[in-house]
């Protein structure tokens, strides 16, 4: 029986006999869409159609990849800087500390303050 809505002949007309959606539902949408078009494209009236209509969704998944990687990458050299300075600040922070004598525990502003002032 054909219903339009939950059971349209062109998806369980596939030869394999099975339905676009138990594979599609397991992919992102629009890699779920482009092989959605693609496995009916014969059983539609328009397969020229249905196969631009795949080529439009994977171009769409290829920029929404791309524009990821990009995000990796200026995420990675955002966290890799972020490790630089806190080395930098660890080794200031070191350095700060070696300066003063006696293990005294004030600023190196306030100890150069105090210097000055003798």
């Amino acid at each position: 029986m054909n219903d339009p809505v939950n059971n349209p002949k062109h998806y369980t007309s596939h030869p394999s006999g099975i339905d676009c959606i138990q594979i599609t539902e397991h992919m992102g949408f629009c890699l779920g869409n482009a092989i959605k078009y693609v496995w009916r494209a014969d059983l539609k009236d328009d397969a020229i159609e249905d196969l631009e209509k795949a080529v439009w969704y994977i171009n769409r998944e290829i920029k929404r990849r791309k524009k990821l990687k990009d995000m990796e990458i200026w995420e990675k050299k955002y966290l890799d800087r972020i490790v630089e300075l806190e080395n930098q600040l660890e080794k200031c922070s070191h350095h700060e500390a070696m300066a003063h004598q006696g293990g005294y525990e004030i600023g190196y502003a306030e100890g150069l303050k105090k210097a000055s002032e003798k």
